[in-house]
């Protein structure tokens, strides 16, 4: 182990864990009712609730964040840099599609993250298929449903162990 990776573990206390921020795009928060048949019948608060339990189990916090508004993602991004977010898990829904502001932000913090998306979105409509995060993402999950939540949260894990 370095001495940088030693002293991160020991500037760790366990008043300060590493934190994680999973933020949730447009129309999130109608998972549960809207296009079960695409998206699953879980709702968001299930998936928190769910990534809450394997995160505090492996002695990190987790936060959640869902809006409709790209401004408010935007403004949430820049927040955690000042917060000391370690990674960020986003599913930006439809914004994967139609923003460029979302990812500057993310690249502007310098805040590594992981998209995540319950659909496969290669295997729907030709819009869906590009992805404006998927170039800055340290890794992509599709079309696994709401485990690629949990399997974007493991890979997370793994690298803040890692650091």
């Amino acid at each position: 182990m370095s001495n940088s990776t030693s002293n991160k573990s020991k500037s760790r206390s366990s008043a300060q864990r590493a934190r994680i921020l999973v933020l949730h795009g447009p129309n999130l928060n109608l998972l549960g009712k809207r296009e079960p048949e695409i998206y699953g019948r879980a709702t968001l608060a299930d998936i928190h609730k769910g990534m809450e339990a394997r995160a505090r189990a492996c002695g990190v916090q987790i936060e959640s964040f869902q809006s409709n508004s790209e401004g408010e993602l935007i403004d949430r991004i820049q927040a955690a840099a000042s917060e000391g977010i370690e990674f960020i898990i986003i599913n930006p829904g439809a914004y994967s599609h139609t923003s460029i502001a979302i990812p500057d932000a993310l690249r502007g913090v310098a805040i590594p993250y992981m998209e995540v998306h319950i659909s496969n979105i290669h295997a729907r409509e030709a819009f869906r298929h590009h992805s404006h995060f998927s170039a800055s993402a340290a890794g992509v999950i599709c079309g696994l449903g709401i485990q690629g939540y949990e399997l974007a949260l493991d890979a997370v894990l793994a690298r803040i162990k890692q650091a």
